[in-house]
C-alpha cells in the first residue's frame, strides 16, 4: 500500500502518536499482570489497592483513592469484593462517622 500522507501531515500518523503507543504499552502490562494475578484471585486494580495497604498501613477510602488514582464508584465496589474476599476489613473512623478507614486482614 502506498503512503500518501503529506510530510507537513507526518505527525498525525497514528504510529506517530505518543498516546497510542503509551496505550498499546499499557494494555501490553495489563495482559502480562491479568495473568500474573489470575491465580491469586485479584485484578489489577485490587493489586494496586492492597500494595497501598501494605505499604501505608489502614487508609481512608479517599487517601487509597488518590494514591491509585481511583474514583469512590470505581473505588467501592472493589472494596466490598476485597472484603467479601476477606482480605480487607473496612470500619468507619470513631472521629469522624462519614469516613470508612481500610485496612488489610491477616489473611
Amino acid at each position: 500500500m502506498t503512503d500518501t500522507t503529506a510530510p507537513e501531515e507526518e505527525f498525525l500518523r497514528l504510529d506517530r502518536q505518543i498516546c497510542f503507543s503509551l496505550n498499546a504499552a499499557s494494555r501490553a502490562f495489563g495482559s502480562v499482570y491479568r495473568l500474573a494475578l489470575k491465580d491469586l484471585g485479584l485484578t489489577y486494580p485490587q493489586y494496586l489497592v492492597m500494595l497501598v495497604l501494605w505499604e501505608h498501613g489502614e487508609l481512608p477510602v479517599k487517601r487509597i483513592g488518590a494514591l491509585v488514582r481511583l474514583d469512590s464508584g470505581t473505588l467501592s465496589p472493589l472494596l466490598k469484593r476485597l472484603e467479601a474476599a476477606g482480605l480487607v476489613r473496612r470500619e468507619r473512623l470513631a472521629t469522624d462517622e462519614r469516613s470508612v478507614a481500610v485496612r488489610l486482614t491477616p489473611e
